[in-house]
């Protein structure tokens, strides 16, 4: 419907095509709308799950790997027949240089340090106890609970800094203890630290489900189709569009008003109005949108490259993590262990955290190959197909961002908005699991089983 100044009218409208945005259409048709319009500048639905292609090769940004038993494909059941089956495996580069057990191994980085080793460490554990025990950041959290020695040891204090993109001892305290609370369970004796570790990589890993209980049936391992995320996503597209959704893709907003109770959002293409508006979008670039001023909150850069190689890789896991002491890559995916290779050649992506000294996919390019060769990793034709820098992957909790993030979701909702999601609410969603009960919960709508 059209008003008389022009304005098409919505039972809803929903800012960001990504899973929340996605998710949160659908609940809004359950809960009674009968037309939704979903606003995205990006031309195509998935907000972050991007893909490439590049000469037959087709690559995506970071390690996306979802399960059979995710609660998205409750709410979209007909994303199943579009997945392809994988087994992957992972491994990792500890920092002895030796490519091992993910995401910890007992044999390689404890028993491997011989006795001496292991008293140190023993030792630097109980003085983490006395030494931390007033705690002020994750660092000072993690100390307490593994000991410093055995943090370095391993790795793992590598790994979280990497995954946050900041010293750990700039990550917020409250975050370590709602997210990192199982250290603390897990971790009350020495003999136990193997333990902390799993626990450390199944809570950190971006690619795969939140852990869950065991389940009564193996659950299998998915990735998107060859063609890429559209044509995952495709099915999904078309039956919210034959619910009453319509989809307005590559077309950013511009502004967001409120008259009295009806929000109006104002594009390029047009103004739409709806008496309920839920953004996806970084909530900083919401308010902007509604004439307030906002700080824009830490979040993750990663740089993906996009890489082909022929000779010997020197590891035979599909995903292999970097815990080593140096190197400014976090994770590489052989995308070629799922789909097969290309003209003979292996295809892979690596996913790097942006930080001070490496800002661009060049920069990011001489520091994988030079750390890569140091460690006798990808001895052979090395090719960088291409790169991507994507911002606002995800949350960065340092202190006092999580009060700074729900103060500007606060006043959203005082302007109409009801901001929700990895960026609308600020919140650490690694998974489209999560990021599906996030949205079904925020919006009331029903909860998709675990």
């Amino acid at each position: 419907m059209t008003d008389a100044g022009g304005t098409r009218e919505y039972d809803g409208i929903v800012l960001g095509a990504g899973i929340s945005g996605l998710v949160s259409a659908s609940v809004l048709l359950e809960k009674g709308a009968r037309s939704v319009l979903v606003i995205d500048e990006y031309a195509k639905v998935g907000g972050n799950h991007l893909d490439f292609e590049i000469d037959g090769y087709t690559f995506d940004v970071g390690s996306l790997i979802f399960q059979d038993d995710s609660p998205l494909l409750h709410r979209f059941p007909e994303l199943l027949p579009q997945y392809v089956p994988v087994e992957p495996s992972w491994s990792r580069l500890n920092p002895q240089g030796k490519v091992t057990d993910y995401p910890i191994s007992l044999k390689d980085d404890l028993l491997a340090a011989g006795p001496l080793a292991w008293t140190a460490m023993a030792g630097s554990l109980v003085a983490s106890r006395v030494r931390y025990r007033h705690q002020r950041n994750a660092r000072d959290f993690t100390r307490f609970w593994v000991g410093a020695k055995a943090a370095q040891r391993t790795g793992l204090e590598h790994y979280v800094e990497r995954f946050c993109g900041l010293p750990a001892e700039r990550i917020d305290l409250d975050f370590a203890k709602a997210r990192m609370m199982w250290i603390a369970d897990n971790a009350r004796v020495w003999p136990r630290v193997a333990a902390v570790g799993r626990r450390i990589g199944r809570k950190l890993s971006p690619h795969r489900e939140a852990a869950q209980p065991a389940p009564a049936r193996r659950v299998q391992q998915l990735v998107r189709p060859r063609e890429g995320f559209g044509a995952l996503y495709r099915p999904v597209v078309d039956r919210l569009e034959a619910e009453g959704v319509e989809f307005m893709l590559a077309t950013p907003s511009t502004a967001i008003e409120r008259a009295d109770d009806t929000m109006v959002v104002r594009t390029a293409a047009g103004a739409f109005s709806s008496p309920m508006l839920v953004s996806t979008v970084p909530t900083h670039r919401a308010l902007a949108l509604a004439g307030a001023e906002a700080e824009p909150l830490p979040t993750v850069t990663i740089i993906t490259l996009l890489c082909s190689f022929a000779g010997r890789r020197g590891f035979d896991t599909s995903i292999l993590y970097n815990f080593s002491h140096g190197g400014s890559w976090k994770r590489l995916t052989m995308h070629s262990d799922f789909y097969g290779q290309e003209r003979g050649r292996e295809y892979f992506c690596v996913e790097v955290v942006g930080s001070p000294s490496v800002r661009t996919v060049a920069q990011a390019e001489r520091a994988f190959r030079d750390h890569t060769s140091a460690n006798d990793l990808f001895d052979g034709d090395l090719r960088v197909e291409g790169g991507h820098v994507l911002d606002s992957v995800y949350p960065v909790f340092t202190e006092g961002s999580a009060a700074r993030a729900a103060e500007q979701v606060a006043r959203l909702k005082q302007l109409g908005v009801t901001s929700l999601g990895k960026q609308g609410g600020f919140e650490y969603q690694p998974t489209a699991r999560v990021s599906t009960r996030h949205a079904e919960r925020a919006l009331g709508g029903k909860v998709s089983p675990k």
